[in-house]
């Protein structure tokens, strides 16, 4: 598929869904779209069912699996590598032995399935529906010093809040709440259908109520019925060592507050890493470029490397030759799923031999005396970076 979707979405979840929530999502995609079910179809409905049950396949791999899903509501895809990736080799098993194998042996063969409510025809959601508060997007920008050892920053968002006057309700007193009249509380209505094997019970979410079971009949003045006010406040936003630019980190609950005491929604900082003065980043490791004189260059001298801790002393041998690259091991950012030392990367130095294009007379007389006396001689190590330097030109 051209581009990867967030695994939710391919479930048809919000965050935050419960176990039972994904595996209900993923039996109902597994129902759908299993191969075995499409063997009459089109060459390109086969191709389509294949794919969407790939992707349905290795969102619930991630999403049910608690620490997987942990980092893939913290740091999206960065979060789990590839976690979610399966082999197909073997096929794509037998569909009555993966809903055996999820929800236990209540299936019994296609004809098994609990009816064609669970084909979407009846069932559905019962009772009032729980409504989520959206989420709300910001960014925070942060330096590599920053990155290197994690840190906090604070970021200031609008976002609605219950209404301080009504407690939330949307109405001036507790009274003004009803039932409603047209589900009696249940926040969705049904109606039958017939169908091709019989009579089908559609279930929908209420129009009258939207689903939350109640209507207010005398709203708050303050929040207009609506039972949230906007408000500017200040969070607190840990950032992990090891982000990288453009990376996602949720904040669970922090986003916008959901009517009728509903779920918050999440607040999503999205990560802005400021460019170094001096130091280029790739992935884990740091790079660093610096020029020295010839004089340094032919006798040896020791220098100092700009560090994301402090300046990083760095001892040149004599006869250092321009392109010569330094490694300094540990010495870049951690990794954001990494533990230890071992999972730093390193910091890379290249030396640049500078040569003066204008001499002095006496820089230019000692110069001509060392001419005969310094000829090109160079050693193993010289020729294979003289090798590896002319495979750019």
């Amino acid at each position: 598929m051209a581009e990867k979707r967030d695994y939710y979405e391919v479930l048809g979840l919000q965050k935050g869904a419960s176990a039972d929530d994904i595996k209900g999502a993923y039996r109902k995609a597994a129902l759908k779209w299993h191969p075995d079910r499409w063997v009459s179809g089109t060459d390109a409905e086969k191709k389509t069912a294949e794919e969407k049950f790939k992707e349905a396949s290795e969102a619930y791999s991630v999403l049910s699996d608690p620490d997987k899903k942990a980092k893939y509501d913290q740091f999206g895809f960065a979060g789990v590598d590839g976690a979610g990736a399966q082999d197909w080799s073997q096929g794509f098993g037998n569909l009555n032995d993966i809903l055996n194998n999820l929800f236990g042996g209540a299936f019994g063969g296609f004809g098994g399935f609990g009816g064609f409510g669970d084909f979407g025809f009846g069932g559905g959601q019962q009772g009032p529906r729980q409504q989520r508060g959206r989420d709300i997007r910001t960014r925070v920008k942060v330096t590599l010093e920053e990155i290197a050892n994690g840190c906090e920053k604070e970021v200031t968002i609008e976002r609605n809040r219950p209404c301080p006057d009504c407690g939330g309700r949307g109405a001036r007193n507790a009274s003004d709440v009803k039932t409603c009249p047209t589900c009696k509380g249940k926040g969705t209505i049904q109606t039958m259908t017939n169908t091709l094997f019989g009579r089908a019970i559609n279930t929908s979410v209420c129009p009258h109520c939207n689903g939350t079971g109640t209507v207010v009949t005398n709203p708050c003045g303050r929040c207009k019925g609506t039972g949230l006010v906007r408000v500017k406040e200040t969070v607190k936003v840990r950032i992990p060592a090891g982000v990288e630019d453009g990376m996602q980190l949720s904040l669970r609950g922090e986003g916008h507050a959901a009517p009728q005491g509903g779920v918050n929604g999440d607040l999503l900082v999205i990560v802005e890493e400021q460019p170094h003065t001096q130091l280029k980043r790739d992935g884990a490791n740091l790079f660093y470029t610096r020029v020295i004189s010839v004089a340094d260059a032919m006798l040896g001298c020791e220098i100092q490397v700009p560090g994301l801790d402090g300046p990083l002393p760095l001892k040149l041998d004599a006869g250092t030759q321009s392109g010569t690259v330094q490694r300094l091991r540990g010495k870049g950012l951690p990794s954001v799923n990494g533990y230890g030392l071992s999972s730093r990367g390193d910091l890379y130095v290249k030396i640049l031999v500078w040569i003066p294009r204008k001499l002095g007379r006496a820089e230019r007389e000692a110069i001509e005396k060392m001419r005969d006396s310094v000829r090109p001689d160079p050693n193993r190590d010289d020729r294979a970076l003289f090798e590896k330097e002319s495979q750019y030109f």
